[in-house]
């Protein structure tokens, strides 16, 4: 499972996607969210404004990114 360090207190969905590589600007953060299921935590999730911390998994595309802060 591929992870993503985090180096702040949270990030929100637009952000993550944008930073993995998903999505090139964060205004297609809405689009890709209204094609696409993706899953917090094994929830549907559909709000690019969704704030996502340390020890979440993010799920899309059949691929899960672990979230990890940074100083682990």
């Amino acid at each position: 499972m591929p992870t993503f360090n985090l180096e702040t207190e949270y990030i929100t969905l637009g952000q993550l996607l944008k930073s993995i590589g998903i999505i090139s600007t964060g205004g297609e953060a809405k689009y890709f969210l209204c094609n696409n299921k993706v899953y917090v935590d094994d929830m549907l999730e559909t709000s690019r404004n969704k704030k996502i911390y340390p020890n979440q998994k993010v799920k899309f595309n059949k691929e899960t990114y672990f979230i990890k802060a940074s100083d682990e």
